[in-house]
């Protein structure tokens, strides 16, 4: 019997080239952070973005993507993203690092202002073909994550969860983490029907959302 919500297969190799070349380091760098719907660059090419809590891997997995060690800024203090940081892939696509919520130590005013600009770009940008929703394989589905997934059905944006850290969970462990997640889905209808299973310190699953993302049109 087909589980809800899979993992998704590894690439064929023609797909698998494809994401490569996209994600070549050369072809990606940082454009802008935007504090304000007035400072987003045009949409003038496709465009995928990634949500989730604060420390769930958001920039490791985007340099790792990248394949650039610095190109999103990490950090260990929850909340240090207070921007929508543009970054470009080639000439033909945007990747959008979203600020981290679930941001308990930062001031409710801050809180409130990340959740509007949040709010407006996910209703309002027609060039957003797809969200990545990161959720920490060692926590699975949490109030919060289950918030930004709410506010995408909303606002019609299809999101895909990608799993982080997997390397961190022994496989019994992992396999009660996806069904969690997977009944968790099962309740939003913007959700993709494919689950990715990533390590960025690993590298797992890398080739797969480069594929993924390279295949979007």
């Amino acid at each position: 019997m087909q589980l809800p919500f899979p993992l998704v297969e590894d690439p064929d190799p023609i797909a698998s080239e494809r994401g490569r070349k996209l994600f070549d380091g050369s072809n990606s760098d940082f454009l802008k952070g935007v504090v304000a719907m007035d400072g987003l660059p045009e949409g003038d090419r496709l465009e995928v973005c990634f949500a989730g809590r604060s420390n769930v891997g958001k920039s490791s997995l985007i340099n790792a993507l990248t394949n650039r060690k610095g190109l999103a800024r990490a950090s260990n203090t929850p909340g240090r993203t207070q921007e929508v940081n543009f970054f470009t892939l080639t000439d033909s696509h945007y990747l959008v690092d979203l600020p981290g919520y679930g941001y308990a130590n930062a001031p409710i005013p801050v809180v409130e202002k990340w959740q509007r600009l949040l709010k407006r770009y996910l209703s309002g940008r027609v060039n957003l073909r797809r969200a990545f929703v990161l959720i920490d394989t060692r926590h699975g589905v949490k109030a919060v994550d289950e918030e930004i997934m709410s506010l995408l059905d909303s606002s019609a944006v299809t999101f895909q969860v990608v799993m982080t850290k997997a390397d961190k969970v022994k496989d019994h462990d992992r396999e009660k983490i996806l069904n969690q997640v997977r009944e968790k889905l099962s309740k939003h209808p913007a959700a993709y029907p494919e689950m990715v299973l990533t390590s960025s310190e690993k590298g797992d699953g890398i080739a797969t959302l480069r594929a993924i993302i390279a295949g979007l049109d």
